[in-house]
């Protein structure tokens, strides 16, 4: 006999969020959507394969709306047994736009930073403290960090580039916290995927193009967003419950650590 799963996807009404918990419905799971635009996460929790699922809005930077969001889909769903954290922001760090080190400012790095890194750290603590009081099979957190955070930057700026390098941190650190409540903790660094924050990022050029700057990618295109769902999907697997603390690069051969 199966036993049901569910699932809550941060930043899950659109690009790597939606294709994730799109993913995940597809494996049989029930699916929390969150996103700061609530009607687009019940848009798209209504859309998903199978039944139950369910959208709410969520900042992920407000410490008491994550402990109420996890009290109302634990109370009416029931306990979350994979976290996929996918609410991000570029702020002012896009390799389109990024201001010189010498010029960014204080007030785009503390939001970059309260998105990225404390709103991770904020969601994947209440999922430990859920889970330290009511255990479930096959806990898994899966953060999203950056090519970026794995590089410092190459184009894209100090802000978004150290906050994606706070979440590689924090993840090896839950994943040696965490283990001993057997749940699994990793990683999924995209380099360049199809996604509307990618034609943000670079640009366009004079001509016409949706890319600029992907000449580098040895695989000769940009990534799709079902392929970092299915990173997703096999780290969320039962039978990945011996992988911890690691990044799965997905990013065509740009950067090979």
């Amino acid at each position: 006999m199966t036993t049901m799963r569910f699932a809550l996807v941060t930043g899950g009404a659109s690009g790597l969020g939606l294709a994730t918990a799109r993913r995940f419905a597809e494996d049989g799971m029930t699916v929390a959507v969150a996103d700061l635009n609530g009607p687009a996460a019940e848009a798209a929790a209504a859309g998903l394969p199978g039944s139950g699922h369910r959208g709410f809005a969520l900042d992920v930077t407000d410490e008491a709306a994550v402990g109420a969001l996890f009290d109302t889909v634990e109370g009416e769903m029931g306990p979350v047994s994979v976290l996929a954290q996918f609410a991000g922001t570029l702020g002012n760090g896009s390799m389109a736009t990024a201001p010189d080190f010498a010029d960014t400012e204080l007030s785009d790095w503390d939001f970059t930073m309260g998105v990225n890194a404390r709103g991770t750290m904020i969601c994947v603590r209440e999922f430990s403290r859920r889970r330290r009081t009511t255990p479930v099979e096959h806990g898994r957190v899966i953060t999203v960090s950056s090519m970026a955070g794995q590089t410092g930057g190459l184009q894209s700026g100090v802000n978004y580039s150290a906050s994606k390098a706070a979440v590689l941190g924090l993840t090896r650190f839950a994943a040696r916290a965490l283990a001993k409540q057997g749940i699994t903790v990793n990683a999924i660094a995209p380099g360049p995927i199809d996604t509307p924050m990618l034609a943000k990022a670079t640009g366009a050029t004079t001509d016409g193009a949706k890319y600029t700057l992907m000449d580098a990618i040895p695989m000769g295109r940009v990534g799709h967003p079902d392929e970092i769902a299915h990173a997703a999907s096999f780290l969320a697997a039962p039978l990945a419950g011996f992988i911890t603390g690691t990044t799965i690069a997905v990013n065509g051969g740009l950067f090979i650590d």
